[in-house]
């Protein structure tokens, strides 16, 4: 049986070797590769397996089954490719095992969650009173954003629904855009607001939510409002709908995934002016800040709120000292030290690098939406930030391409539908991403849609 560090020293070669070959590899998996994981299938065996042979049968039938994510060549989806240095932290972390929920018990992890969530609170020109909650994902951050908002309009009319629920509690108005993120509705019916008793807003060609459209607020309402459309990358006008509902009451709730990122570039930030007029944040950190999964962050001005709607006491836990404590504004108790990766990856770029990053992934959406321009095929989206939409004529002529594109293997993209019409989608985030990428990449699919 090899020693803990043999197996450790084991399983870093291997991943440093994955990670050394996918700038060069396929994106796309080969057939044969896929088809090789059914061997992971079988029955669990009366007699334990050597921790190296596991070890070795998960890189060598599943490493080749992987799609490149991490590569420069992936735009399928909003993702990151991982910094080395939050893979590295990652990795550190995972030893360290540190369930981060009191400073007492984890001081190292909270410290770092702390400083985290100050300099993103500084990036993203977010007032300095909001609280920060380290969760999954943009998902749960929107769900923990909205428990909080939940919150405080009960608690603004009186009724304590931490207590008595939503059972025969008055009701609260959620205003939503027409191009609202499926993740955010249903955050909404995880917290029993249900998915489809919502007023929709009606968004103009971008997906931007039209003012105009915004019904008279009355009585206790939440308005969400998206920064960064998954498809075109459009921004609401979040200031402007600040300055209508908050003197009404309104809680202002912002979903910026990806787009929250654009407040660190000053090429960027006037897309979301306003946006510190909001009252939640969710983002993801695993989309443009690249660092691994899992790892998004919700942002509540009303650290209260927050912490009413998230906080859980039990004889056995730590109480209470003068340090922030992580557990009190988080849904689960149990959860692995997320912050060290965003303080690294932060760290290592500084102010200037993340708006660097921003800035040439945005360049690069440009490059991609000019070369399709130019060989005469259809961009169906303003290209304000990272998000590019082509169609190739007919859906079913598009399917195809995008087919063909995803098996060719040079790059990979994934298929939308955007207000009724089949389009290819190409997402831009990933710091490694080069010019001679998007280049290649625009060859290989321009070559199959004109083949098509």
């Amino acid at each position: 049986m090899p020693s803990t560090k043999d197996l450790l020293q084991d399983a870093a070669a291997r991943g440093i070797a994955y990670r050394d070959d996918i700038a060069s590899r396929e994106v796309a998996p080969l057939p044969d590769a896929v088809a090789g994981v059914g061997a992971f299938v079988e029955e669990l065996a009366e007699q334990g397996t050597p921790d190296e042979v596991i070890l070795a049968q998960l890189d060598e039938i599943g490493s080749p089954a992987t799609v490149a994510m991490a590569g420069p060549r992936f735009f399928g989806f909003v993702v990151g490719g991982s910094y080395p240095v939050a893979v590295a932290t990652n990795w550190l972390t995972t030893a360290w095992d540190q369930n981060v929920g009191a400073f007492d018990m984890t001081p190292t992890t909270s410290m770092l969650e702390f400083v985290s969530m100050s300099w993103m609170k500084e990036l993203f020109g977010l007032p300095e009173s909001a609280a920060a909650a380290f969760v999954t994902g943009a998902t749960v951050a929107n769900f923990s954003s909205l428990a909080a908002a939940r919150n405080r309009v009960y608690t603004d009319i009186g009724w304590n629904v931490e207590a008595d629920g939503l059972i025969a509690a008055p009701p609260v108005t959620i205003i939503i855009g027409d191009e609202a993120h499926p993740t955010l509705i249903k955050s909404l019916g995880l917290l029993g607001f249900g998915r489809e008793r919502v007023v929709r807003v009606p968004v103009d060609r971008q997906g931007r939510m039209k003012v105009s459209g915004l019904p008279a607020i009355d009585g206790p309402s939440i308005v969400c409002t998206q920064a960064g459309n998954v498809n075109t990358g459009a921004f609401d006008p979040i200031g402007e709908i600040c300055d209508l509902v908050r003197p009404q009451g309104a809680w202002v709730h912002v979903d910026g995934a990806f787009g929250l990122w654009a407040a660190a570039s000053p090429a960027k930030c006037g897309l979301i002016e306003g946006v510190g007029k909001a009252d939640s944040w969710a983002t993801d950190a695993h989309k443009w800040l690249n660092v691994p999964y899992d790892s998004g962050v919700a942002f509540v001005r009303d650290a209260d709120a927050l912490k009413a709607a998230m906080s859980v006491t039990a004889d056995y836990m730590m109480p209470e000292n003068e340090f922030r404590k992580p557990s009190d504004f988080t849904p689960e108790l149990s959860r692995r030290a997320r912050g060290v990766d965003i303080w690294a990856a932060l760290k290592s770029l500084g102010r200037r690098g993340v708006a660097e990053l921003v800035d040439r992934c945005c360049a690069h959406a440009r490059r991609f939406a000019e070369g399709f321009a130019a060989a005469g095929f259809d961009v169906l989206n303003d290209v304000v930030l990272n998000q590019v939409l082509i169609s190739f004529g007919d859906d079913v002529t598009t399917r195809q391409v995008i087919e063909k594109i995803q098996q060719e293997g040079t790059c990979w993209c994934g298929v939308t539908v955007w207000q009724g019409k089949t389009a290819m989608r190409i997402s831009v985030s990933n710091w490694s991403t080069t010019a001679e990428d998007v280049d290649r990449s625009l060859d290989a699919m321009i070559s199959i849609a004109q083949s098509v």
